[in-house]
């Protein structure tokens, strides 16, 4: 499900923090069960909308609000799949859509929910990996093949191998790197300029050679 960038330029967004960076096109499984999550996705679903992933740069999740601070630039979480478990306990399937950009001090409701008015970022231009990177897309075609074999995909199709910003994205999920580096690069604007630095540290870890 998807929403009008003019729409949420003037809404403030419900914000979820995470101990993680969350990429477009990346799949993001939630297990929700404080009350502030479900009435966020609940409202989510009412209003057919994504709500914002934001990266916490000190703090825990767990907090309403003390010692937490939020990294500035986020993505779009568009519910695709919800499940009850059981009685107050969602299991959330969301794909990561565009990034977006904190335009203003975010806020917080009475029940502890960030919210903030953001400023939507331009999707990364569709470019084709060049010949010196080609290594490091056939290493994830080849990584993708043996998890499905194992009946294990991490990814969401379609795999568009043939697109730099899909490349780079799915590596930096995968790379154990910490999660400034991570944010780091998903706030990069050219899929071109990630894609290469992915590929600097996999020929450095000798994950990829040639």
């Amino acid at each position: 499900m998807s929403e009008p960038a003019a729409d949420l330029a003037h809404t403030a967004l419900p914000l979820f923090p995470l101990q993680m960076v969350l990429f477009p096109g990346a799949i993001l499984g939630l297990k929700i069960f404080e009350a502030r999550y479900l009435d966020l996705i609940s409202d989510c679903l009412r209003r057919v909308q994504p709500f914002g992933v934001v990266c916490l740069r000190a703090g825990s999740e767990a907090s309403r609000a003390r010692g937490q601070e939020l990294e500035a630039v986020g993505t779009l979480a568009h519910i695709e799949d919800v499940d009850a478990e059981q009685a107050g306990i969602l299991r959330v399937r969301c794909r990561g859509g565009q990034r977006f950009k904190l335009s203003g001090t975010p806020t917080q409701r009475e029940n502890g929910l960030w919210q903030a008015s953001v400023a939507l970022q331009r999707a990364d231009p569709v470019r084709t990996p060049g010949p010196a990177v080609l290594p490091t897309v056939t290493a994830l075609a080849d990584a993708i093949k043996k998890l499905k074999e194992q009946d294990h995909t991490p990814f969401a199709p379609p795999f568009l191998l043939d697109d730099a910003g899909w490349v780079a994205n799915r590596w930096c999920e995968l790379l154990p790197i910490s999660l400034a580096a991570k944010q780091k690069l998903m706030e990069l604007d050219d899929p071109m300029i990630r894609l290469s630095l992915v590929d600097g540290y996999l020929r450095d870890k000798k994950v990829v050679v040639g």
